[in-house]
């Protein structure tokens, strides 16, 4: 027989797939598997070829982009030297979670589970693609999938003599037990050495400040942040991400462990419970119970329903039980969404509405029961050449009304604008990642840049870096409300316009008497912009939240001449260089339909006076990225 040995690898972003590749690894031991379940970068690439049964769990980010912590293994297992026998022992399973808004749906599970078969393994089943956009969820495809799943597996791999199947009556062992130490919080969470600033080794930098950017009397909150980085070594240019991990508001902990009767001042350390499995790499060990419901607990996320499987085994009451129990159960999908998702109910609310349950929830069972607070990623807003040793965000406060009474917060930006740097030093650990988004690295090249509202965020940085260089041709398209309110950095825009760095121009909605559709108005500003060897960037804006609603530019339309002098063929003459075109960046963050009469940027490419193509930019709503090439005699429609 076949050793029952199982590896569940997933690649998670958000948690999602995390939470989806545990959901299959406690099936795995019901099942008597000898079951791992690790990151696909936690686990050593080289060794896959030894692996006889894997499930991979992969997430799909931006267009078409693996999860960081994928990273690493995308890149190995797509390198050419691979033999195409290297995984012929392997059988395999795929399982995808997406969202089919974006263009790119499923990408990187799709790629992989071709590059699987390509490199000899033997698929179980065909890829499954969970979609974020169903009514149910991922779950719409994951319940049925996994059923087809252990149907396939079980007889390639049956239970060992006189052993069943774990039954769903019997709770499974916690992961990790806590063990704690005679001490309190002395010598607990003790700094580790220095090290290069990374997701496990975080540089706690020093705010320097915390400003509010919009008037007293506006109801959008926007900060200005600033961080000292002076000693960590972080580098950084225009585009790149800064990746800050937040904290649990302290009203939140307090709140916690008197729900649950915890002393925050006890010291503990964890040890697995079964050997092989490793110890969350982001916790200290020792550890206490603060620095864990503080740090590491996200305590304000929405539950998903893998919680309350869970945590209904704890409950001594039977009601509390049995609305569990519906919750956690296919047929009480519906009533769970109406119940948590829809007016994001946090866990620690949750927790508040099952007394009974809550105080009999074993310490053990804690890391199984919440999750990991994940970091959060904000746009740079800030050169290292304006600002030596500093960072800077351009950073919205999420907060917003539910059904519920109390105003959803956002944990990463209400903790962040709470912070009073001029009352002591605070500290917040952070690191850099490369962003996305690139700049040209000619001096001539001149780049025409869209950023509504927080959005402008990255071509702060990048027009401080091009300032610094002395680099001219600088275009500024910034919509906000009101000029007096939350006109960001409108002082600076205003320097660098009298300094001749910068073009700018501005819509504020509340501050016009009437709105322009596209197309409107025979007046239209213009920009000579030269196309010579590659593309010309037009951006529209970055990783950070944009307004939820912008309006159009007075003036209605934009015409972006091209220059035939640079390289580009007057119309109707075949292109001197295939390669030169202009790039669009236009994309909707979820998938709606687009109304005609929204406002709208028409854009129109000229050359030699003749249009060459049009393309309208409407300018409301949540933007990411994709990219549409334009050749010089191709129109592009919307």
């Amino acid at each position: 027989m076949a050793e029952r040995k199982l590896l569940v690898l997933f690649g998670s972003q958000t948690g999602t797939a995390q939470d989806t590749a545990e959901r299959i690894g406690r099936e795995a031991k019901r099942r008597r598997f000898h079951c791992r379940v690790e990151a696909l970068d936690s686990y050593p690439v080289a060794q896959l070829i030894q692996e006889l049964l894997v499930v991979f769990v992969c997430a799909t980010t931006g267009q078409g982009d693996p999860p960081d912590n994928m990273k690493n293994f995308w890149r190995f297992i797509f390198r050419k030297n691979l033999s195409p026998a290297s995984l012929c022992q392997m059988d395999y399973a795929v399982l995808g979670l997406g969202d089919s808004s974006y263009p790119k749906f499923n990408f990187v599970a799709k790629k992989l589970h071709k590059r699987l078969q390509q490199l000899g393994a033997s698929p179980i089943l065909p890829v499954a693609l969970g979609d974020d956009q169903h009514d149910l969820g991922p779950d719409a495809v994951v319940d049925p999938w996994l059923l087809d799943l252990w149907g396939r597996i079980l007889p390639l791999y049956p239970l060992p003599p006189g052993l069943g199947i774990i039954g769903p009556d019997v709770l499974l062992p916690s992961k990790f037990t806590l063990h704690f130490l005679d001490e309190h919080s002395s010598g607990c969470d003790g700094e580790a050495a220095r090290q290069a600033p990374s997701e496990l080794h975080p540089f706690a930098a020093q705010v320097v400040s915390n400003l509010r950017v919009t008037a007293e009397s506006h109801f959008q909150d926007v900060r200005l942040i600033e961080f000292d980085v002076t000693g960590s070594g972080i580098e950084y240019s225009a585009g790149d991400v800064v990746m800050i991990q937040p904290r649990n508001a302290p009203e939140d902990v307090q709140q916690f462990c008197q729900l649950l009767r915890l002393d925050p001042d006890r010291c503990f350390v964890l040890k697995p419970s079964e050997p092989g499995t490793p110890l969350p790499a982001h916790l200290p060990q020792p550890c206490t119970i603060q620095h864990l419901v503080a740090c590491y607990l996200d305590i304000s996320c929405v539950p998903r329903r893998s919680f309350f499987e869970l945590f209904s085994w704890f409950s001594p009451n039977e009601l509390e039980r049995e609305k569990l129990q519906e919750f956690s159960s296919a047929q009480g999908q519906e009533e769970l969404y109406s119940y948590c998702n829809r007016p994001r109910r946090t866990t620690l609310e949750v927790l508040c509405d099952f007394p009974h349950t809550t105080c009999a929830v074993p310490l053990d069972y804690l890391l199984d029961l919440i999750p990991r607070i994940q970091p959060r990623a904000f746009s740079i807003a800030s050169s290292m050449l304006a600002l030596p040793n500093r960072l800077q965000i351009l950073l919205a406060v999420v907060q917003y009304k539910t059904r519920l009474s109390k105003p959803r917060r956002g944990l990463c930006s209400t903790w962040l604008a709470s912070l009073r740097p001029q009352q002591g030093a605070v500290r917040v650990p952070l690191w850099v990642k490369r962003g996305g988004m690139k700049f040209p690295v000619e001096p001539d090249t001149p780049i025409i840049m869209i950023g509504p509202g927080t959005g402008v965020a990255p071509f702060r940085a990048a027009i401080q870096e091009r300032v610094a260089h002395g680099r001219k041709g600088n275009y500024l398209f910034f919509g906000c409300r009101q000029k007096s309110k939350d006109f960001y950095c409108g002082a600076e825009w205003q320097e660098l316009v009298k300094s001749g760095h910068l073009t700018l121009f501005t819509a504020f909605s509340r501050d016009q008497k009437c709105q322009a559709n596209a197309g409107s108005s025979s007046r239209s500003p213009k920009i000579r912009v030269p196309v010579g060897r590659g593309p010309v960037p037009l951006r529209s804006r970055g990783v950070s939240n944009s307004l939820g609603k912008v309006p159009s530019l007075p003036d209605g339309n934009l015409v972006v001449s091209l220059e035939p002098s640079l390289g580009l063929p007057a119309p109707g003459h075949s292109p001197a260089q295939p390669n030169a075109c202009s790039y669009v960046g236009v994309s909707r963050h979820r998938q709606r339909p687009i109304n005609p009469s929204a406002p709208c940027i028409s854009l129109t490419l000229q050359s030699e006076g003749v249009s060459v193509g049009t393309v309208a930019l409407p300018v409301t709503g949540c933007w990411s990225w994709r990219w549409l090439g334009l050749s010089p005699h191709q129109p592009l429609h919307p």
